[in-house]
């Protein structure tokens, strides 16, 4: 008896070893072999340190060099919510994947049972003489197997499989979202300095122009100037007033949205470095691209994707194999006898073994339903894989075609503001040497403000821009380079 189960169950390991899925074959991504060019004029992009590594090789710490980013960056990754509940959805798949992967083997259970009340003497004694009746005990112990299913068709492994490919995608989503967090949380740090930054300005512009209009107000006092001249001057601090006041909000806004991604209150982490201004922020921005098909393993979400369908593609397997017979084993294996001390004597020993086969036959369409659902399934996975490979091209091919524009937006910008700051001290040279009138000054005022707030808006335009790059390549996964 031992032997013929011993030999069964090899014979249902080797043949669940095969199932009913189909062969699976990566869909060709439906994307260009290649990035677009960038604009005309263009195409060149600065190369400023040589950079030969690919963004998965660069950690986030060699990629941000701000010692405060870095800070709030590791605080993130150790409080922010989004990540935890990634994490533990991980446990909760490998459970998962555990309890499905059970089935593959037989589960064995020790019995032991008593029971009182009138029995015949061949259900106790089963080589005994006439059958006589009998009121007592009956204790039984035993090893049995129940509903054990022998996989032939392979439908435990293809259920395995999927519940695999869900453990897998599961994992591929946290470190997605890891990555996310990384990019995430440099860009709302960027937008609170660029907001700072700009408030300073206009804070620092609110000044110099209500200086400018107590003096106004003197003069036109004293008669020297017109009341045209006073009003222009009032006009210039109510709008510095109003720039101020709303860059102050967006300012405290975005401190908010920072704090939210970093986990905690930014005032209570400890030993936080100073900030650095965006001129002095030194971020990598010339990681070669490579091809578009290195996409494929570079970026966790297109893997989470292919994931997901390879646990379709298994799930078309089980629905495969519900048309064949299934085949379970019940067996046990113990002694039986009415007086406990009796139990392990000789000729007490009992066994089972009752296999079953159970053929579909007339089910109404369940499992051609089946079938057909987890073909379709199958097919928006597919559509779902192409979509995020898309996507990541995207990203990819706009932040490309970003780069080399916002680093001359950024030169450019630099260039006006310096004109319009020479300009603003030649109106006010002029203007007190009685040349030019004083509305050429508060022109040249008005401009120079316009000029520095647009410089702050394109720096931290270039750096998202960088960020972004590093993050459609599959950078921010690493604190340091992989070894």
């Amino acid at each position: 008896m031992t032997k013929t189960l011993t030999t069964l169950l090899l014979v249902a390991g080797v043949l669940s070893g095969c199932t009913l899925a189909p062969h699976y074959d990566r869909p060709e991504p439906p994307v260009a072999v290649a990035y677009p060019a960038a604009p005309e004029g263009y195409a060149a992009s600065e190369v400023k340190t040589g950079e030969t590594r690919r963004a998965s090789d660069i950690g986030w710490r060699e990629f941000f060099r701000d010692p405060r980013l870095q800070s709030l960056i590791a605080t993130a990754i150790d409080n922010n919510r989004d990540l935890r509940t990634a994490a533990l959805r991980i446990e909760e798949a490998r459970a998962q994947y555990q309890v499905q992967r059970a089935d593959l083997l037989p589960t064995v259970n020790a019995n032991a049972s008593y029971q009182r009340g009138q029995f015949s003497s061949l259900s106790v004694a089963p080589g005994a003489g006439g059958a006589q009746t009998f009121t007592g005990s009956v204790y039984q112990v035993g090893l049995g197997i129940s509903q054990y299913e022998l996989d032939f068709f392979g439908r435990v492994r293809s259920l395995s499989n999927a519940a695999l490919a869900q453990y897998f995608s599961t994992e591929e989503a946290r470190r997605a979202a890891h990555i996310s967090l990384v990019s995430e949380v440099a860009k709302a740090y960027l937008s609170e300095r660029a907001l700072a930054e700009q408030y300073d300005i206009a804070r620092d512009t609110l000044a110099a122009r209500q200086s400018t209009y107590d003096l106004a107000k003197r003069r036109f006092d004293a008669g020297a100037t017109s009341a045209l001249d006073l009003r222009d001057n009032e006009s210039l601090v109510a709008q510095a007033r109003v720039s101020a006041a709303q860059l102050a909000r967006q300012r405290a806004q975005a401190q908010n949205a920072l704090e939210v991604l970093v986990g905690k209150p930014i005032a209570e982490i400890a030993d936080l470095p100073a900030p650095m201004k965006l001129s002095d922020e030194r971020i990598i921005s010339d990681i070669p691209e490579g091809l578009p098909s290195d996409l494929l393993e570079q970026r966790p979400d297109i893997r989470q994707a292919e994931q997901q369908l390879l646990s379709a593609n298994a799930n078309i397997g089980a629905a495969r194999a519900a048309f064949f017979p299934r085949i379970t084993l019940t067996s046990n294996a113990g002694t039986i006898s009415p007086s406990f001390s009796g139990l392990f004597d000789a000729g007490t020993k009992t066994w089972s073994f009752a296999p079953s086969l159970v053929l579909p036959i007339f089910d109404t369409g369940r499992n051609l339903s089946n079938l057909d659902l987890a073909n379709v399934r199958k097919r928006i996975e597919i559509a779902n894989y192409e979509k995020t490979i898309q996507t990541a091209f995207s990203e990819v091919a706009d932040a490309l075609v970003a780069r080399g524009t916002l680093e001359e937006q950024v030169a450019g910008q630099e260039q006006q503001r310096n004109a319009e700051a020479a300009r603003f001290e030649l109106s006010r040279m002029r203007f007190r040497s009685g040349v030019a009138s004083y509305l050429d000054e508060l022109d040249a005022q008005r401009q120079l403000f316009n000029a520095e707030q647009a410089l702050v808006q394109a720096r931290q335009l270039r750096l998202v821009n960088a960020i972004d790059l590093y993050r459609a390549l599959g950078g921010g996964l690493n604190e340091t380079a992989p070894q």
